[in-house]
Formats: structure tokens, sequence, C-alpha cells
């Protein structure tokens, strides 16, 4: 059991961390000699640029008794995470993933070591006990699907934090081999999404959630649902938002010299969307910061070494 904080939090997150390694030459990843590592996973991407823009983050997950989970231990206390709700867990291996370097800029391959992770025996007994602590809670549809009790913390953390106030934001950001099927995913993410805040779809995965093919739509489809606010990225066409009221609008992409890694564009998008709603921002200038944010990212080679500190912020938005 998760041992209750009474000191509040920024943001809190939840989901599976994972060691990364990199390959440091181009080629299919057979042929890979050398690789470089680093800490991934969507969540630990969001908490690691909201941590560096200088918001207290929380995050929950359990890692391995073992070399990956002591590394990934060492890198969510660099990065300034907190570590109250990270537990050990010695019966199962920390989850790892190999990721080829594309020298074009296309999208790498990925294989991912994640079955019978730590991670995935995360239940609700991994929530903080008594009243929720910290004033928003980010989630995604990747720590849902890892378990059925990992589904199971997942909507008792959005119902907690929904009691205690606090806000919600949820990125679906797809991983269909995780789900029995392609239906059971669209119900379960879109039922997560019906008790958030400010959903956050890629356009492609709005499609497959909704059955809708244009940002409109897929931003009505779930303002109808409960969502204040949904935010629907475009990739380099930048990002539609639409709020709850009506008002709506496109966030200009930002041109890129060179795309390096697109892998946690997505990510740094939702680091840029909640730390600027957090400070009060409307949503065209959250949505503006997002695109600003992921755009940085895919100019560098890891998951989150794009993602900027508060002193990198400004230039990025004035690129």
């Amino acid at each position: 059991m998760a041992s209750p904080n009474d000191t509040l939090f920024d943001v809190l997150t939840v989901g599976e961390p994972m060691a990364l390694f990199m390959a440091a030459e181009p080629g299919e990843l057979h042929a890979v000699h050398d690789f470089r590592r680093a800490a991934a996973g969507a969540e630990l991407n969001v908490a690691t640029g909201l941590a560096r823009l200088g918001l207290r983050t929380g995050y929950i997950t359990r890692l391995g008794d073992d070399s990956f989970g002591r590394f990934l231990a060492n890198e969510l206390a660099r990065e300034g995470i907190d570590r109250s709700f990270v537990q050990v867990d010695a019966s199962r291996p920390t989850g790892f993933m190999l990721k080829t370097r594309a020298a074009d800029g296309s999208d790498p391959q990925i294989e991912y070591f994640r079955k019978g992770s730590a991670a995935s025996g995360l239940g609700p007994a991994d929530a903080p006990a008594g009243v929720f602590p910290a004033r928003h809670l980010h989630l995604t549809g990747i720590t849902p699907a890892l378990s059925p009790r990992a589904l199971e913390l997942v909507f008792h953390l959005a119902r907690q934090a929904r009691a205690a106030g606090a806000t919600i934001s949820f990125d679906p950001n797809l991983r269909p081999r995780l789900w029995p099927s392609p239906e059971v995913m669209a119900e379960t993410i879109n039922a997560l999404a019906a008790l958030a805040d400010t959903v956050l779809p890629g356009l492609s995965e709005g499609t497959q959630l909704t059955g809708h093919t244009t940002p409109e739509a897929i931003a009505d489809f779930y303002l109808e649902r409960g969502a204040r606010q949904v935010a629907v990225k475009l990739g380099p066409e930048g990002a539609f938002y639409k709020h709850k009221d009506g008002a709506s609008g496109f966030a200009q992409g930002i041109a890129v010299e060179r795309v390096v890694d697109t892998v946690g564009a997505g990510d740094g998008f939702a680091v840029g969307v909640v730390s600027a709603l957090l400070e009060g921002l409307d949503l065209p200038a959250a949505a503006a910061r997002g695109n600003a944010i992921g755009a940085r990212v895919v100019g560098f080679p890891g998951d989150s070494d794009g993602l900027p500190t508060r002193a990198q912020l400004h230039p990025a938005l004035h690129s």
C-alpha cells in the first residue's frame, strides 16, 4: 500500500518506465552493434518534461529489483521526480525496449520486452491513500492496457482525482498490440477520456477511436462525452483545439530544420499543454506551447532529450 503524502504535487502520473536502448548507427536492429541506454515510457517522458519546467511531479510505478530498475530509479531522482509512490517488485523484471536510428528522420523501428514486467503488477493498492495529493492527474491509454489490475488502478485514480477537484489530462497513446481487440481498446480508452478535462488524441488515433476523420469531429466526440477541451495533434501541421464553450482554432506547426527521431513528440506536446494550463494560460496558448515542445523533441535522438528546462522554453516558443 502506498503511504499517504500530505504535500500537494502539481502533477501526478502513473505508468511503466522502461530502459531504452537506442541504436548508435542506422540499420535493422539485428545488425546494430552499439546502443546508447536511456529512460523511456510515455508517462515518464511527461513527468520528466514537467519536472524540468519546475512543476512538482509525482510518479506511480513498480520497478523490478534489477539493474534496469535501479537505473530508472536513479533517472527519476536525477530529474527531480518524486518517488514516494515507486514500489520495487522483486518477483517481476523491469521492462526494456530497443529502437533503431532512422537516418532520414522517419519513424524508427521499436521492439518491446515488457510481458510480465513489474509495472504490469500495478493495481489499486498502488494508489495514494487518503485525499488525492495533486492538483492535476495525467493519464495515457498505455497503463490500462498492461493488465486488468492496472486498468482498475487507472480508473480508480481518475475517480479519486475528480472527487478531490483535481483536473485530468488524457493522451490515448494507442498500443493496439497490448489490447485483446480494437473494439475493447476503443471502448476502454473512450471511457477513460470521458473522465478527463483535457483530451489529447492524435488525428489517426482519434479516427481509430471515434470513427471520425476530421479534427473538429474528433474533438466534438469527446466534448459531447464530458471533456472540457480537446487538442488534436496534427503532426507538422500543428494542432486543432476546441473548448466546450465552442471556441476553436488551429495552433500552427513549427518548422523543424532536421528531424532526428519522432518518438516522444506527442509526449512533448502533452508537457506543453499541461504545463501551460496549470500556469493559467488559455487553450490556444497551451496548444502553441505543446507544438513548440513537440517540435523541439524531434530534433534529438532520445525520447526525452529535447524536453526543455524553463530557461530553454522561451527560445523554443520563439524559434
